[in-house]
């Protein structure tokens, strides 16, 4: 799968969020190293606390499915589908994937334009702390 082909899915799965308060429409779709594509939108809430981030959707929805390597999520974010700008992941997200991928694992940041930009997850959560940290 093309870089541009997940970026694509990413914007596709934007159209399915549920943003009644904010109105900032996130999509996002994560690639297992088998090939296979899970897809997230973002899900607010009226108490707020309960809203899902669109990378978190589909890492649970792989994860609930026994995947458990990934190899890059591309993302897309803006106001009500216009996507004119890189839309990085939340604090919360970027725990997530750490939970699951290593420091090499790509983040694809998509825009309208078709341009893209492609960072690690190292570059966007430095010193991490990971399961790595926890000794038994």
């Amino acid at each position: 799968m093309t870089d541009k082909e997940l970026i694509d899915l990413a914007k596709k799965a934007a159209e399915n969020a549920y943003v009644p308060y904010s109105g900032y429409t996130v999509g996002a779709a994560l690639l297992t190293e088998g090939g296979k594509v899970y897809t997230g939108c973002n899900i607010e809430n009226a108490a707020y606390g309960p809203t899902n981030c669109a990378e978190r959707t589909a890492f649970f929805k792989a994860v609930s499915e026994g995947e458990r390597n990934f190899t890059k999520i591309a993302v897309v974010g803006g106001k009500a589908l216009n996507f004119a700008d890189y839309f990085a992941p939340c604090g919360v997200c970027r725990q997530v994937m750490r939970e699951f991928c290593e420091d090499d694992f790509i983040i694809l940041l998509g825009k309208n334009d078709n341009k893209y930009k492609s960072i690690t997850l190292y570059e966007l959560l430095p010193l991490s702390f990971s399961k790595n940290n926890i000794s038994e």
